[in-house]
């Protein structure tokens, strides 16, 4: 069985890189896992364990911490927050493509914690485009607006540290992109090389 494909995305909030996933998902279906990070901080109503997050104790993700347990982790607002390496190297082991939806520091967490991710940058049109999209929420005060807006500039900058750029025009556009990566991705010689040491023996 040929070893899923471990896909890294972040861009900035509003180009759309939480739709593109989810298109992804929507239509490779059980092929594809989207990773559950664990947190610290209480569940909110309507979350699900194992679904939303798996939540533990702060000493219970210690203690994760020090076995080297998580792909990638950081503390956030005084909770800690981080991706379990044992359900992704299952999932991954099993051929199925993980998507790891994070932002830039725990991305670039990611790239120091293994060598076989892909990295995925998604970007809006233009930052015109990007403020209509945030705007077009509705949930943005101009104070709010103008942090993710600031935030969005910084982030781009990082698109340098990313394998691929993905600028979002559309939704269809954005994953039709997404899908030549990963054909591209499953042709490397690095990832067949079991098929063609296959192949010879057969010969032999």
């Amino acid at each position: 069985m040929n070893r899923g494909l471990l896909l890294v995305i972040s861009g900035p909030s509003g180009a759309g890189k939480g739709t593109v996933c989810e298109a992804y998902k929507t239509n490779c279906g059980n092929h594809v896992w989207n990773s559950v990070s664990m947190t610290t901080r209480a569940p909110r109503a309507g979350e699900v364990e194992g679904e939303s997050y798996y939540f533990v104790t702060r000493e219970e993700f210690q203690r994760k911490i020090e076995n080297d347990e998580f792909l990638e982790f950081a503390e956030v607002y005084g909770n800690f927050y981080g991706t379990p390496r044992a359900e992704v190297e299952k999932k991954l082991a099993a051929g199925s493509d993980v998507i790891l939806e994070i932002d830039i520091q725990g991305a670039l967490n990611v790239q120091e914690n293994t060598t076989e991710g892909i990295f995925i940058f998604i970007l809006p049109p233009s930052m015109n485009e990007l403020k209509k999209r945030i705007i077009g929420r509705g949930s943005e005060t101009p104070e709010s607006l103008l942090t993710r807006f600031k935030s969005a500039y910084n982030e781009i900058n990082y698109v340098s540290k990313y394998n691929y750029a993905i600028t979002n025009h559309t939704v269809d556009q954005a994953y039709s992109d997404l899908m030549c990566i990963v054909r591209a991705e499953r042709c490397r010689v690095t990832r067949v090389t079991n098929e063609i040491l296959t192949l010879k023996e057969e010969e032999l």
